[in-house]
C-alpha cells in the first residue's frame, strides 16, 4: 500500500462533503457583502438626517428671556430683562389672572429695558412678569386684508359685509412691520405718469408711478378731503391707508363717505385713533407700509396714504422723551428725525411693483418754523401746499399750484405737456401781479400782450384748477384741456 496516499474517508465525511455547497469564488463573496453595504447606506442616510435635525434644533433659541417690571413712567415701563433687544416684542403676564398683553422694547439702559405697551399701562403692577419673545412685531399680509380695517397689530376692526373675519389664503405671508428700504441699485427709474384724477395735480404737478409726495396744510385746510378724492380716483391696483391719531368719528366717516364700494374692495385701512397708546399710533404707519410692500413685491401698483405724519411725530416724541432723550426744536427728540427717513424710503419703485405714496403734514403756524414739515418736505419727491386763502374763496381743492412742486414733473411729462404747463403757470403768476391793479381799477388794457392774455384767460384757468367732489377727470382729457386753454 502506498504510504503517500490519503486514508479512506468515512461515510460521515462523505455525507458532510455532499452537503457542503460548492464554493463560488466571486459571486458568493459579493452576495455576502450586499446586506453589509445596505446597512452602511442606511447608517449614512440616518447620520445625514440626524446632522440636519441637529442644525435645525441648534438654530432654535429656547432661552426666552424673562424679568420683572420695575416702574411705570408715562407711556413707558421699565423692566429688568436680560438679553433684550431694541425692537423685540415682549409679553406682559399678570400672575393672578394669567392675562397677557404685548409691549415693544424701545430703549435700553444697562440691564434695564424701556418698553412701550400696547393697550396702555392700566392694570400693570410690580408683580407683572415680562417675557421676551425674541422676534419683532409682525403682520400677516395677503388678499384677505382687502376691504378690511385693521389696527396697528394687524387685528381686524371691521371686515365689511362678511359674517366673520376673512382667513389668510395661500399667498399670505407674515412680515415684520419694520423693514429695510429696497436696494437703491435695484429700484426702477420713475418714467411713467401716475393718473391721480385731480386736474390741478395731473396738469401742473404731474406725478410718476412710485413717487412720494407730501400734502401740507393747516387744521381744517382740506387734507383729508383731498386724500379721499385721490383714493377714489387714482388708478392703482391696491390702496393702503394709515389713519394715525385720527378722531374715532373720522375713521367711520372715511369708510362711509371717502370710499366707494369699488375702491373699498381694493383697499386696506390701518387705524390707530388718538386715544390709542403712542406705540400703536407710531406703528400704524409701519404696519400700513409693510402691507403695501407685500402687494408691491407681488408686482402690483400700490397707492399708500399716511395721514398724518405730524401725529406720528408726536407719538415718537412721547416715546422718546419718556425714554430720556433730549428735546430739540418744539420738543422733538433726535429719534423723530432718524425714524422719518426710514419710513418714507420704504416707499417708491422696487425691482418689481411700486408704491406711490402720499404723506399728509399738519402745519403748525408758518411752514419754515415747523420742524416736522421742514424735515418731511426735504425727504419727499414733491410737495402740495394747501392754501387757506383759496379755501376762503371756495376754490377746491385749495392747492396753491404756484408754491407746490413735483420734482419728477420733467421726467414724466411730454414736451407738449411741459410747454403748456409752463405757459399756464406764467399766465397765473402774471395775473397775481396784476390783481391789485385790477381791483382798484388802475389796470389798462393794451399796454402788454401777456398781461392782456392773463386777464382774458384767468377764469378758464381757475375753472380748470377747481374740481367738485366726485367729479371725474381723465388724464388725457385734462392734458387736452390744458393745451386748449394755453394755446400750446
Amino acid at each position: 500500500m502506498d504510504q503517500t496516499s490519503a486514508p479512506p474517508k468515512s461515510p460521515r465525511d462523505v455525507d458532510a462533503q455532499r452537503r457542503e455547497p460548492a464554493q463560488k469564488p466571486a459571486a458568493a463573496k459579493t452576495g455576502s457583502q450586499q446586506p453589509e453595504r445596505r446597512n452602511a447606506d442606511r447608517q449614512t442616510g440616518f447620520a445625514g438626517k440626524l446632522a440636519k435635525l441637529q442644525r435645525i434644533v441648534g438654530g432654535i433659541d429656547t432661552r426666552r428671556s424673562s424679568g420683572r417690571l420695575l416702574a411705570v413712567t408715562g407711556p413707558l415701563i421699565r423692566a429688568e430683562l436680560p438679553g433684550a433687544e431694541v425692537g423685540e416684542l415682549c409679553e406682559l403676564r399678570d400672575p393672578d389672572t394669567s392675562e397677557t398683553r404685548f409691549a415693544e422694547v424701545v430703549g435700553l439702559d444697562n440691564a434695564t429695558a424701556f418698553l412701550a405697551p400696547y393697550g396702555g399701562t392700566s392694570g400693570l403692577s410690580l408683580r407683572t412678569e415680562v417675557v421676551g419673545l425674541r422676534r419683532p412685531p409682525t403682520v400677516t399680509c395677503g388678499d384677505h386684508l382687502l376691504g378690511t380695517v385693521i389696527d396697528a397689530l394687524g387685528n381686524f376692526m371691521d371686515w365689511g359685509d362678511a359674517s366673520e373675519p376673512p382667513r389668510p389664503g395661500p399667498e399670505a405671508e407674515r412680515r415684520p412691520i419694520s423693514a429695510q428700504a429696497p436696494d437703491p441699485m435695484t429700484r426702477q427709474p420713475i418714467r411713467t405718469p401716475m393718473e391721480i384724477g385731480i386736474r390741478s395735480i395731473d396738469s401742473l404737478l404731474t406725478m410718476g408711478v412710485g413717487q412720494r409726495m407730501g400734502i401740507f396744510g393747516t387744521a381744517g385746510g382740506g387734507k383729508s378731503t383731498l386724500m379721499s378724492e385721490i383714493v377714489m380716483r387714482c388708478e392703482a391696483d391696491v390702496t393702503v391707508v394709515a389713519l394715525v391719531g385720527e378722531r374715532g368719528r373720522e375713521v367711520n366717516d372715511f369708510l362711509e363717505h371717502a370710499l366707494s364700494k369699488e375702491s373699498r374692495a381694493r383697499s386696506v385701512i390701518v387705524a390707530a385713533t388718538s386715544d390709542r397708546p403712542s406705540v400703536e399710533r407710531m406703528q400704524a404707519s409701519l404696519t400700513a407700509t409693510a402691507v403695501a410692500e407685500h402687494f408691491r413685491d407681488r408686482g402690483m401698483k400700490v397707492l399708500l396714504f399716511v395721514d398724518t405724519v405730524t401725529r406720528l411725530a408726536r407719538a415718537l416724541r412721547e416715546i422718546g422723551l419718556s425714554a430720556g432723550e433730549p428735546p430739540g426744536r418744539r420738543g422733538f427728540p433726535p429719534s423723530v428725525y432718524s425714524t422719518l427717513p426710514l419710513l418714507v424710503e420704504r416707499a417708491g419703485p422696487a425691482a418689481v411693483g411700486s408704491i406711490t405714496a402720499f404723506y399728509t403734514v399738519l402745519v403748525e403756524g408758518d411752514m419754515s418754523s415747523d420742524p416736522v414739515a421742514e424735515e418731511v418736505k426735504s425727504l419727499l419727491d414733491g410737495h402740495i401746499i394747501l392754501s387757506e386763502k383759496l379755501a376762503a374763496q371756495v376754490h377746491y381743492p385749495a392747492i396753491d399750484v404756484m408754491v407746490s412742486k413735483s420734482r419728477l414733473f420733467n421726467d414724466v411729462a411730454t414736451p407738449e405737456h411741459r410747454a403748456a404747463a409752463e405757459k399756464m403757470r406764467e399766465l397765473y403768476a402774471r395775473y397775481q401781479e396784476l390783481e391789485l391793479l385790477i381791483q382798484v381799477g388802475e389796470y389798462k388794457q393794451g399796454t402788454d400782450a401777456l398781461n392782456d392774455e392773463a386777464v382774458a384767460k384767468i377764469e378758464m384757468i381757475k375753472a380748470h384748477l377747481k374740481q367738485k367732489p366726485g367729479e371725474i377727470a381723465k388724464f388725457a382729457d385734462t392734458i387736452a384741456r390744458l393745451r386748449e386753454i394755453t394755446g400750446v
